[in-house]
């Protein structure tokens, strides 16, 4: 899962919110770092109201990935979105293929989910935007395999750029795979993958209950 669907149903629970968040923000800012889940079950009953709500959070992400990339729905979309991008990208095989073929199933997921409810996600941001970034960070801190450092710059951009808007529109998509493929250090993806979309769109969304449903 992604973003949104990790969150979607807690936007009136900020730090529970921010805590399905965790191990993706710790992606990003450092992948040698991680919020697991036997840390954060030792937490979600703590004193400190925020920390609870945070661990509590971590918790649910990582219990619905478990089913989530268990699911029969995803490993057969994630397998035909490998298949569309290795076509796409000239026959390569590798790592790119199969990477892509991944994250984009959970992308359209809450492209989809998105388009259902855009409201939600609007409530999902002014979420965000309601933590206190210092605060957030210093119980994040609490909660990873190391030290993180400052997160709270890292927080106020995540809520001020919003990338999640642009899962819907296929050009922009595009462009935030490319960035990850920076972060990662894959090849950049050509825009010609982008004419694969519309379709990959249909098939994810075809199946949108079944990635819903935990197995």
């Amino acid at each position: 899962m992604n973003y949104f669907a990790h969150g979607r149903n807690f936007v009136d629970d900020p730090y529970f919110l921010a805590g399905t968040a965790v191990p993706d923000w710790l992606s990003v800012v450092d992948r040698k770092i991680k919020a697991r889940s036997k840390h954060a079950r030792a937490l979600v009953d703590d004193a400190d109201p925020l920390l609870s709500a945070v661990a509590r959070g971590v918790v649910q992400h990582h219990a619905d990935d478990d089913w989530f990339h268990r699911s029969r729905a995803f490993t057969e979309l994630s397998l035909d979105m490998t298949v569309v991008v290795r076509d796409a990208l000239a026959g390569e095989t590798g790592m790119r293929p199969h990477f892509l073929g991944h994250i984009l199933v959970e992308l359209l997921l809450d492209a989809a989910l998105i388009e259902e409810a855009p409201q939600r996600l609007d409530a999902y941001y002014a979420a965000i935007e309601s933590l206190d970034p210092r605060q957030t960070s210093d119980v994040i801190n609490r909660l990873t395999t190391r030290p993180s450092g400052d997160l709270s710059a890292w927080i106020v951009r995540f809520s001020a750029e919003r990338f999640l808007y642009d899962y819907t529109e296929d050009a922009k998509l595009l462009i935030r795979l490319n960035q990850v493929m920076r972060r990662v250090r894959l090849p950049q993806l050509p825009d010609t993958l982008a004419e694969q979309f519309p379709e990959a769109r249909r098939r994810v969304k075809a199946r949108r209950d079944e990635l819903l449903t935990p197995t």
